[in-house]
């Protein structure tokens, strides 16, 4: 399974990928805003990829079909990187078809059934992002959902990825590995929470001190 970063920060972004493990970031117009102080949005799509050399999803905000496909091929010229992300609307659905047919990927955002994935499948996305920890909080199974689209897809050979999306915690993460998600996006606080376990805190301070016993250096 691919590890997404799901975050607008780019000290977030060189810290985490900086580990080895990140193979993309997914941005929205809300994780960009939180970046205004940083400049302009396209210097730092830029920079974002330059740093991840992966797919990069950056949202349209157009609510239109012939607004979406504009501003994508606004935004793909930024980076090869560079993956439009839009909602899954009648209008985003129409959008999808027209990029498709011009080489433009698409991960088809805010999506919360196994029907809508269906359709973005069927529109010509890349990618599909079902909202986990949003359905969640609406008392829904969101796992379930993102398990069903798994069964629907490999039931009809879709290449289409899935990225569990809306990740809160990491037991998400191993949910989604569980199930077959092609990727996973989460924030940083996530990734920082896998890598912590307090008995590898508790085995270093161990061997360290067992180590500085014996007056030995490696160095």
């Amino acid at each position: 399974m691919h590890l997404f970063l799901d975050t607008g920060n780019i000290d977030e972004i060189r810290e985490i990928t900086g580990w080895g493990v990140v193979d993309g970031v997914t941005t929205n117009p809300t994780l960009l805003a939180r970046e205004a102080d940083r400049g302009d949005y396209r210097a730092l799509l830029k920079e974002i990829c330059d740093v991840v050399k992966g797919p990069v999803s950056a949202e349209v905000t157009a609510d239109d079909a012939e607004g979406m496909l504009r501003q994508a091929k606004s935004l793909v010229k930024i980076s090869e990187h560079i993956i439009i992300k839009v909602p899954c609307t009648a209008e985003g659905l129409a959008a999808t078809s027209a990029m498709f047919e011009e080489g433009i990927r698409v991960n088809m955002t805010l999506v919360f059934s196994p029907l809508q994935a269906v359709l973005a499948a069927n529109a010509g996305a890349s990618y599909v992002s079902p909202f986990v920890g949003r359905l969640d909080d609406i008392g829904h199974e969101g796992v379930d959902e993102v398990e069903k689209i798994r069964v629907i897809f490999d039931n009809y050979d879709i290449d289409t990825q899935i990225i569990f999306a809306s990740t809160r915690h990491p037991e998400h993460v191993l949910q989604a590995a569980l199930i077959g998600a092609d990727i996973c996006t989460m924030p940083a606080k996530v990734f920082r929470q896998m890598v912590k376990h307090p008995l590898t805190d508790k085995g270093i301070e161990r061997f360290l001190s067992d180590w500085k016993k014996t007056g030995f250096s490696i160095d």
